[in-house]
């Protein structure tokens, strides 16, 4: 018995051993408080092949802060990660929960990540669900939080969520499935786009599932309208406007017969990225850097998410 107790501490001293070294070579995040930071990360397309994706400003697809409608960002804050302005990088209750249901499921499919894990899960580490790669994001959400503002961690993750077949992006999913760039995006396309977040491969695929992703864009829709977003004749218009998505079907089996469009680094150069903003930075309350946790209820327009460029110190 004292040889199997023995035997147990030593594993689980190794696993422990293993894990901080894992943890002290993972990647730096504060090169990514420079907005004109690049790097090439492996995104995997629907045949399950991995392939190259630019993120950062060489990326014809990609949209900075400023082009994001604030409507987009808070969409997938109030949907995703309610308490996106008050943790640290991981929420601690969510997580407990996670641990709750996963082991009476005995599987680890309830993740309880925030915004930030997910982005530090989509910029340096693999898709698989370990208890390892679990403590990796973990860490390196925290480290991200510590070096760049919220409104630069909201831009990355938009810019690098996967909306559809080797879509990748807000910038990539406004054009594939709208005809147009972020920036012009309207507040139902905005909520149509959030909603397809948990799952656009199968669960919300609007091809597949076109009434299960209209239900929950309706839902995030209400989120917005109840938090102050959107005045109660945005929110009706919103609800009355259907998403023009024709031509969807024909645009999903043309992807998956075709080889990728990122096929090389360089293949995001081909078109030149937007023209950066004229006007600055978006609108916050005079005197603010950053919004409060939640936007007001009522119908005042909240500030829009932390896009004054300014990064923690």
């Amino acid at each position: 018995m004292k040889k199997l107790i023995h035997y147990t501490l030593l594993v689980i001293a190794c696993y422990l051993a293993y894990v901080v070294i894992s943890l002290s070579l993972a990647p730096p995040v504060s090169s990514l408080t420079d907005r004109k930071f690049t790097m090439t990360i492996q995104v995997k397309d629907w045949q399950g092949e991995y392939h190259p994706f630019v993120v950062g400003p060489p990326n014809r697809y990609w949209t900075p802060s400023g082009r994001i409608p604030p409507e987009m960002k808070w969409a997938v804050i109030l949907a995703e990660d309610s308490n996106f302005y008050t943790h640290e990088g991981f929420d601690v209750k969510a997580i407990k929960n996670a641990i709750k249901y996963d082991l009476e499921k005995k599987s680890l499919k309830r993740g309880a990540s925030t915004i930030t894990q997910q982005t530090a899960k989509n910029l340096f580490l693999s898709r698989e669900k370990t208890i390892t790669r679990k403590l990796k994001e973990i860490y390196l959400a925290w480290r991200m939080e510590q070096e760049l503002s919220k409104g630069r961690i909201i831009e990355l993750y938009l810019n690098v969520v996967e909306l559809g077949p080797m879509v990748y992006g807000i910038g990539n999913g406004a054009h594939y499935y709208f005809g147009k760039p972020a920036s012009a995006l309207t507040p139902r396309e905005c909520a149509f786009l959030a909603a397809m977040l948990p799952g656009p491969r199968v669960a919300y695929n609007p091809y597949k599932n076109l009434g299960k992703v209209l239900r929950r864009s309706n839902m995030i829709l209400r989120l917005l309208r109840q938090k102050g977003v959107l005045s109660e004749g945005e929110y009706q218009a919103a609800l009355a406007q259907q998403p023009n998505i024709a031509g969807m079907q024909r645009k999903v089996d043309k992807s998956i017969a075709t080889p990728p469009v990122f096929t090389a680094p360089s293949s995001a150069k081909n078109e030149p990225a937007e023209p950066p903003a004229d006007a600055g930075p978006e609108k916050t309350p005079e005197g603010e850097s950053t919004p409060s946790g939640e936007p007001p209820a009522g119908g005042q327009q909240p500030a829009t998410p932390d896009d004054t460029g300014q990064e923690k110190k």
